[in-house]
């Protein structure tokens, strides 16, 4: 509660200097200063809290061009197309074929690449594993069938004390039958 609060004080103190350098700035193009000459004072006046050099500049362009607003324009923001419509749209198209990239997924269902890979990477949790797209970790459903397998295992032995002497040992291998369908996915 305590941090909140000293945040927005700090926040709300920003604010309020920026406006009295902004109103400094405009005041300094009335006089008929220099941009340097303006931007040298506001160092002299606010230290290391004065705005920078670009933003002084900035500021002091558009009043001499005849802007008179002092305050700041409201910011929208950046738009988002991470929604939930686009997450499941992107979760659809790729459960429905693995073996897309991300520019194909972008043009197909026309979203931006960074959209669509921050869909995948972060919402989903996917990632790019052999030409595939899969999930990074294991569903509920895997780890439950991988308890259930344990548990079988363990009651076999139990019950069988010569049930390890029978068994193989190997390395474990994966194989995925898929059709290549670029030249760097062939050499895979």
């Amino acid at each position: 509660m305590c941090v909140c609060v000293c945040v927005c004080v700090c926040v709300t103190e920003i604010e309020e200097r920026n406006f009295e350098q902004r109103c400094a700035i405009k005041f300094c193009v009335k006089l008929g200063e220099t941009g340097i000459e303006t931007f040298n004072k506001m160092k002299q006046a606010y230290g290391e809290h004065a705005l920078s050099r670009l933003q002084v500049f900035k500021r002091y362009k558009a009043y001499s061009e005849g802007r008179e607003s002092i305050k700041d324009e409201p910011c929208s923001g950046r738009p988002t197309s991470k929604t939930e419509n686009n997450m499941e749209k992107v979760r659809a198209f790729v459960w429905s074929d693995r073996r897309l990239t991300v520019r194909m997924i972008t043009c197909e269902l026309n979203l931006n690449h960074t959209t669509v890979h921050q869909i995948l990477t972060q919402e989903l949790a996917m990632r790019k594993l052999c030409a595939r797209i899969v999930p990074k970790n294991l569903t509920i459903e895997q780890k439950e069938n991988r308890k259930d397998v344990c548990l079988h295992l363990l009651e076999r032995i139990q019950s069988d004390r010569n049930f390890l002497k029978n068994g193989i040992t190997g390395d474990e291998t994966w194989i995925f039958e898929y059709e290549p369908e670029t030249k760097r996915q062939n050499k895979e």
